[in-house]
């Protein structure tokens, strides 16, 4: 067969394009070195307050409302275009070696429309300093229901 063969012209396209694919999805995972642990982040929240560490919640203003942890800032869903664009806001001028911490909480991390594209816009604006906060589950499972503390409202 020949490179001029139809199945083969298809079975390369198809190696071709899940070869992309998967570099695409790897480029969005998140690794070990990408979290902080719940416990680590309430230990350090009087370093948030102080302003040193901006701790940034990027998902769905109700959940915010609902909850949120004292001195984060809201900046939207990421999932959204508008969330990204306040969350690009928000940071845009800040030293590209500031600690920040982003965190959702919405559902599994499998399932977590915010987090990846909230982690990736941050890494491609240059940030160097970058947490998400490890939810595997979900906020109230994972934060409130270990007794870290929460503020409502805006």
């Amino acid at each position: 067969m020949s490179l001029k063969h139809p199945l083969v012209n298809a079975l390369i396209f198809a190696v071709f394009a899940s070869i992309v694919v998967m570099a695409a999805e790897n480029q969005h995972a998140i690794t070990p070195s990408d979290l902080i642990s719940p416990a680590q982040l309430n230990s350090q929240l009087a370093v948030v307050k102080s302003g040193n560490i901006v701790l940034i919640h990027v998902g769905f203003r109700t959940m915010y409302e609902m909850a949120h942890i004292p001195g984060s800032k809201y900046v939207g869903a990421a999932s959204q275009a508008d969330g990204l664009a306040a969350l690009q806001k928000l940071v845009a001028k800040l030293p590209r070696n500031q600690q920040i911490v982003i965190y959702c909480g919405c559902c599994p991390w499998s399932h977590c429309p915010n987090i990846r594209p909230a982690l990736q816009t941050l890494k491609e604006m240059g940030f160097t300093n970058l947490k998400a906060l490890d939810i595997p589950q979900r906020f109230g499972d994972d934060w409130t229901a270990k007794g870290y503390p929460v503020v409502d409202g805006d």
